[in-house]
């Protein structure tokens, strides 16, 4: 028994390591690729009001500051993280003076926490709200290389220096795409200091909070930092076309653009034979938008055929609408086989369009933010695939449960028959 154990363990062993030996491409292409550090600005409101009182029993700057101590010191090592500030040199009345008062606390790099908590540790309540200018400033501040960017925004009061509104400035950066989130964090927001701060969140795809105590804010903004350390797949900004021929050609993968209110957009995408391609769209209302509009995506051949399509309808309820589609390829026959007998590649041509629309008082520009997701994967596969048999549709699914339930209802009513004339005969 003992030596048939050693010999299966050997066996097990030789087999693993003849696995490694032979397929050391497929680890190595598992590896993650090196890729640039991610980047972090958190920006700090100090203007006056953050004197208030009203957070565990101190002022607002002093919750501030022990938050932003715990951050510092669980910020991990491959963060390069920056503190900027807004409302924190200048006292006076003068506006056009107060709405320039935002500067880089602490640059955007290694943290050296020593630095970085004496710079947070000089800091005071003192003039003006520049939203606006604060977040340009933290958008300069981290540019260049292809890293993850995030601002974290904290403040406890709307922006005081219109007209430049801070909604417009995180549209603006969303539409430059260079793919830079905004979170935003109120520190006993009033309503106007929530919707605006839940706009500028929005219009970048960040996150919104609101913040009553102190434990709140750091936990808060830990996350937001380790979010950013480990981030999801980065989307690569395109740009559609008029029409589809010169239309940008996608692989698979993640892709954001911008598209005008009523707009259509054009796409091309590779489909070789027995393969599927598998698309999705969502347009987000960033903005006030009026009732009832919608999302199309369509899948259409190049000399104008509709394949196939995906829409889906809105009513104001929600932020966002998707729409997707599917189009297997059928398996290569001698049609779709060129002179060197190679099956021919199909170019697809995808259309994004939407019915939005807005109110006159409502900016139209930048676009809508869109965001476009495109898989194109072997088809089904004979036996191999409950799709191949229609089971995807739904219809022998219910065909089968069906049965199965007529099946089963006949033998419990015989049993129980048969269980019936048992005890009569005892």
């Amino acid at each position: 028994m003992i030596t048939t154990k050693w010999v299966a363990a050997g066996a097990c062993g030789l087999l693993a390591t003849l696995a490694v030996g032979l397929f050391p491409a497929s680890a190595a292409a598992g590896e993650p690729v090196a890729k640039d550090s991610p980047k972090v600005e958190l920006v700090l409101d100090v203007s006056g009001s953050m004197r208030a009182t009203d957070i565990d029993g101190k002022s607002r700057m002093a919750a501030a500051k022990q938050a932003f101590n715990e951050v510092l010191d669980a910020t991990p090592d491959e963060v390069q993280l920056g503190i900027r500030t807004l409302g924190a040199t200048y006292p006076g009345d003068d506006r056009q003076q107060g709405c320039k008062d935002t500067k880089q606390l602490y640059p955007v790099g290694k943290l050296n926490r020593t630095e970085a908590k004496t710079a947070v540790a000089t800091l005071a309540p003192t003039g003006w709200t520049p939203i606006g200018p604060a977040l340009l400033g933290a958008a300069e501040d981290l540019k260049g290389g292809d890293a993850t960017r995030r601002i974290v925004l904290i403040t406890d009061g709307e922006d005081t220096c219109a007209p430049l509104d801070p909604c417009e400035v995180a549209r603006d950066i969303a539409a430059q795409g260079i793919h830079l989130v905004i979170d935003t964090l109120g520190l006993v927001p009033d309503a106007k200091t929530r919707d605006q701060l839940v706009c500028i969140a929005e219009a970048t795809g960040g996150t919104y909070t609101s913040v009553q105590h102190t434990a709140e804010l750091s936990g808060r903004v830990k996350q937001l930092v380790d979010r950013a350390a480990a981030p999801v797949v980065t989307p690569v900004a395109t740009e559609g076309a008029k029409q589809c021929q010169g239309a940008p050609k996608l692989g698979a993968g993640l892709y954001t653009d911008r598209e005008s209110f009523g707009e259509h957009r054009w796409y091309q995408v590779d489909v070789k034979p027995g393969q599927e391609l598998r698309a999705s769209v969502s347009i987000a209302a960033d903005r006030a938008v009026n009732n009832d509009y919608g999302v199309l995506l369509r899948a259409v051949t190049v000399h104008g055929r509709e394949i196939v399509r995906g829409s889906e309808a809105g009513n104001g309820r929600t932020d966002m609408i998707s729409a997707g589609l599917r189009y297997p390829k059928a398996e290569a026959d001698d049609e779709d086989t060129g002179a060197d007998g190679k099956p021919k590649t199909e170019t697809v041509c995808l259309q994004v369009s939407n019915s939005f629309s807005a109110p006159a008082s409502v900016k139209t520009t930048p676009g809508l933010p869109v965001e476009l997701t495109i898989d194109v994967v072997d088809g089904p596969d004979g036996s191999a695939d409950v799709a191949s048999f229609g089971l995807g549709r739904g219809w022998w699914l219910l065909g089968v449960l069906v049965l199965a339930g007529l099946l089963a209802g006949l033998v419990w009513g015989w049993i129980s028959r048969w269980r019936i004339s048992v005890w009569r005969t005892n």
